[in-house]
């Protein structure tokens, strides 16, 4: 092993022990670390011209010998961006090193009719205009991560099948590549992964339930998908394609899905299934616009809440066949919990209840293996977070470079 590879190394486990022990000084990394206090002093002052980290200003209350200067992350010099594609609209989050967020974008897009290459070109355009944010003007930053609703070969970010899309075999991570040569994100780090997965890590991250290693994300936006997450580590499969609980076949004689099969998850308790059996005179015979979803969530809920039958058992209904989904999930990795995400938040009142019932029914292991079943509070832009999150996590992992100085 290269002197240059053991110091990367070093400076990411000085990265890691600054961020989980901040503000810190250096005789307590030294410490927690094992290196010694000469080399400490060596890695944090690259870490500093790399603007990773800081001194703080404030200095340690040390009984004997000079006060030591404490360090934290330095929040100010990088960023990391996730954006999102689902069928209408793209959700981009920009965050710093300690996670907080700078930018915030919902961009309407119909990606299902533009298609996948035009698609991609908007996202390039959406990428550029977010660096362009005086938020994020002077700073640099270290990774992109796109969430996309299907199956994807993250080695190479090939969407391999993204139905809800439309898309096949797309070189996404090829094109953004091409479509951002020039910018100010050039040399980036780009990462295409699955939308679900995304979500279970910003779950893991930042929702009530963070740092429960065992955890499961459920989407409930058009389609649904499950990222799982095992021992704190993404779920993930031979080929990369883990966690498509939407395309579990739990009736042979159910309604068809958008994969071509029958009675999958997603075609009975999928938004528009929801949406079909809840308002049946709202809803038209056609593939309905992100804007029109949103309406109709918001309308389905009031008629719940009005205690309206038809709307009311939709919804039970669609808790039900959600809970032998994860009855699934229990059996087979026996998660910690289950957080439902998208639109099913709005709908966790009714969909919730019959969630858990399901769940335990359908579940071999007493009272569902001891997994909960909760709603997100992450709202829609879960993904994007995540991805945002996966970027900085990766300076320290070793799966992104670290900026020079």
């Amino acid at each position: 092993m290269s002197f240059q590879t053991v110091r990367e190394s070093n400076l990411r486990t000085v990265l890691r022990t600054v961020r989980e022990h901040a503000p810190c000084s250096r005789a307590a990394v030294a410490a927690a670390t094992g290196l010694n206090k000469t080399t400490v002093s060596s890695l944090v002052s690259d870490l500093m011209t790399r603007g990773l980290v800081r001194e703080t200003g404030e200095t340690s209350q040390r009984r004997v010998g000079r006060p030591g200067v404490l360090l934290a992350p330095d929040e100010r010099s990088v960023a990391a961006i996730g954006l999102e594609v689902n069928v209408d609209f793209l959700s981009v989050v920009a965050v710093d090193l300690l996670h907080r967020e700078l930018v915030h974008r919902h961009v309407p897009l119909d990606a299902r009719s533009a298609g996948a290459r035009a698609c991609a070109h908007r996202i390039a355009d959406t990428l550029r205009e977010v660096t362009e944010a005086p938020e994020l003007r002077e700073r640099t930053v270290v990774g992109v991560s796109v969430a996309v609703p299907g199956l994807i070969d993250a080695p190479s970010g090939t969407v391999r099948r993204a139905p809800n899309l439309g898309w096949r075999e797309v070189p996404l991570r090829e094109l953004l590549l091409s479509g951002l040569a020039g910018s100010a994100l050039a040399g980036a780090t780009v990462l295409v992964d699955n939308d679900a997965n995304l979500g279970a890590m910003a779950e893991y991250r930042f929702g009530p339930l963070a740092g429960l290693p065992d955890l499961v994300y459920v989407t409930g936006e058009v389609g649904i998908g499950a990222g799982v997450l095992v021992g704190g580590e993404l779920l993930r499969g031979a080929g990369g394609f883990a966690g498509e609980i939407g395309h579990l076949e739990l009736d042979a004689d159910g309604p068809e899905c958008s994969c071509g099969r029958r009675g999958c998850l997603e075609a009975l308790a999928g938004i528009g299934a929801i949406l079909r059996a809840a308002l049946p005179d709202l809803v038209p015979g056609r593939p309905l616009s992100g804007a029109e979803v949103a309406e109709l969530v918001a309308v389905a809920v009031d008629r719940a809440s009005a205690g309206e039958p038809t709307a009311v058992a939709a919804l039970e209904r669609a808790g039900t066949w959600l809970g032998r989904g994860v009855a699934t999930l229990v059996n087979v990795v026996n998660p910690g919990a289950v957080v439902l995400g998208g639109y099913f938040v709005p709908m966790a009142r009714w969909l919730v209840p019959r969630c858990r019932e399901a769940a335990r029914a359908g579940s071999f292991a007493p009272e569902a293996g001891g997994c909960r079943v909760e709603p997100s509070d992450l709202g829609m832009s879960a993904a994007s977070r995540g991805g945002a999150a996966v970027m900085i996590h990766g300076l320290e992992s070793g799966t992104l470079p670290l900026p020079q100085p």
